[in-house]
């Protein structure tokens, strides 16, 4: 049995289910895992964990800065033991973008940080138009209409392959 930490940035909530999950997959593989708010425990101890788990929802092109910080700052013990990351974007719903080695954010995470993790994934999000308020709602049809999305402002679309975060759970309980 291993003790898994499982840190999530998240905007509107679909990155920490997606944690929920992989929590799950690991829970029934008989790990123990525990989630936390990256941008709660910024700080949080990592010496009683044996594995590391990192989720990051993009939001206008960008990982959240205090994500890069925690990953930079931690390197070492982070190194020391097998670690996972993942994004969420919604770049990832096409097929031709929906790898770690294709998608945009995590290739450019991986050179900002300065080292790869054992595990990498990349997980299409949730557009939910009807939870963003004004400004995100019209900002982001914006950019799904450049890049021929969805854009009726009542759409609700939960673009995650749930059987690709459980495999991804499942790769995280055997490195």
């Amino acid at each position: 049995m291993s003790k898994i930490l499982i840190l999530y940035s998240t905007v509107d909530g679909h990155t920490v289910r997606i944690c929920e999950r992989l929590q799950q997959v690991a829970g029934q593989a008989g790990h123990q895992a525990t989630l936390a708010a990256l941008k709660d425990n910024p700080g949080i101890d990592l010496a009683p964990y044996d594995k590391f788990v990192v989720g990051a929802s993009i939001r206008y092109g960008k990982h959240r800065p205090y994500v890069i910080q925690f990953m930079r700052a931690n390197r070492a013990a982070l190194q020391a033991k097998p670690c996972a990351f993942f994004s969420v974007n919604i770049v990832a719903r096409k097929a031709n973008k929906s790898t770690p080695e294709t998608n945009p954010y995590v290739t450019k995470f991986v050179k900002r940080i300065g080292w790869r993790p054992k595990l990498l994934g990349v997980f299409a999000g949730k557009l939910d138009y009807p939870r963003y308020d004004f400004w995100d709602r019209n900002i982001i049809r914006f950019i799904m209409l450049l890049t021929r999305g969805p854009t009726d402002p009542s759409t609700v679309v939960d673009f995650t392959d749930w059987k690709q975060v459980e495999a991804f759970g499942q790769a995280i309980c055997k490195v």
